[in-house]
């Protein structure tokens, strides 16, 4: 049995795994920017989070734009917000013929890879999960969301080719957080949600198996994320044979639980900045203790924020999701 698997179906209480990296930067008086360039200061924030809330996973940062940059794409920085690429690396998909696939680790990966490293030598029985984009999504911050879905009508066939190379870099890059100590990845797939079950089949899901048949054995699983997806993605998202699913705010996952059999994990989906940031610590409480209520009748289910918390989250709201879990009895 994978890591993340073994420890839910094994926990004897409910556990909380939210995407928390970023509200850690005011325990450590920096600012994202500062976080997404600098191994030790994500390690601190991460660990103060820990032992703040003691969440059931420590993790690297979910930044959808460090791969792209190791491509070639220009990212734009903040000091409040996440990264986000700017601009097409790639203006046609013949061009991305030539795209030259970019060694791990040349750029901002780097700081992801020492974050996990460092982490690793902390984690104790915690489990510790990188993050990591997946192909399709990459794919779609190289040569632009809206026209990579328009593509894969267009000209599926270079849409194929464009992936083939997104596929083999991530591959590298799982393999490079396997070895540096890593649990496992949350790789992170929004883009697919955006189209139907039958293109995520043949755009998302296969490259998604070939990452997880190259990585994933007894000591280190791939969860699946998808923020956008709903609840008739799931036979496709299940497709990918990923054992552990993500999902954000559009996924019914009590419903979701009757479809997948029980050794199948799904995580979710409190609403980021609906629940986490714009609400109070009673209305946190109450949309957390509704959910756990509604899935109860599961093991194979964790409950989590519906994809990365922002930082400026209060942490009374996030305090009052871990005390709301704690304290809820089945």
């Amino acid at each position: 049995m994978k890591p993340v698997t073994r420890k839910v179906l094994s926990s004897n209480t409910r556990l909380a795994m939210p995407i928390l990296t970023f509200p850690g930067s005011r325990l450590i008086g920096a600012t994202v920017k500062q976080m997404v360039h600098d191994a030790a200061k994500q390690t601190a924030a991460q660990l103060l989070l820990r032992d703040r809330f003691h969440p059931a996973a420590l993790l690297s940062a979910m930044d959808l734009s460090a791969e792209a940059e190791e491509f070639g794409a220009t990212v734009r920085f903040s000091d409040t917000e996440v990264p986000t690429v700017i601009g097409r690396r790639v203006s046609d998909l013949l061009s991305a013929n030539t795209l030259q696939i970019p060694q791990v680790g040349s750029k901002r990966t780097r700081v992801y890879l020492d974050t996990i490293q460092n982490l690793s030598r902390e984690k104790g029985d915690d489990l510790l999960l990188a993050g990591l984009i997946g192909p399709f999504s990459l794919a779609g911050r190289l040569y632009g969301v809206s026209e990579l879905l328009l593509a894969t009508a267009a000209e599926p066939e270079n849409v194929h080719g464009l992936l083939g190379k997104t596929t083999q870099y991530l591959k590298a890059y799982a393999g490079a957080f396997k070895d540096a100590g890593a649990d496992g990845i949350i790789m992170a797939e929004p883009t697919a949600g955006l189209m139907s079950p039958q293109s995520v089949t043949e755009f998302s899901s296969p490259y998604v198996k070939e990452i997880i048949g190259a990585v994933e054995n007894d000591s280190f699983q791939v969860i699946l994320h998808n923020c956008g997806a709903r609840l008739r993605h799931l036979s496709a998202k299940l497709e990918s044979g990923a054992t552990t699913l993500h999902f954000g705010k559009p996924m019914d996952l009590p419903a979701g639980l009757l479809q997948v059999s029980r050794d199948i994990v799904l995580c979710g989906n409190l609403d980021p900045a609906g629940v986490f940031v714009h609400s109070t610590p009673e209305g946190v409480a109450s949309d957390t203790h509704s959910l756990l209520l509604a899935t109860r009748s599961y093991r194979n289910f964790v409950i989590s924020s519906g994809c990365d918390i922002p930082a400026e989250a209060p942490l009374e709201n996030i305090k009052a999701f871990f005390d709301t879990v704690e304290a809820f009895h089945e």
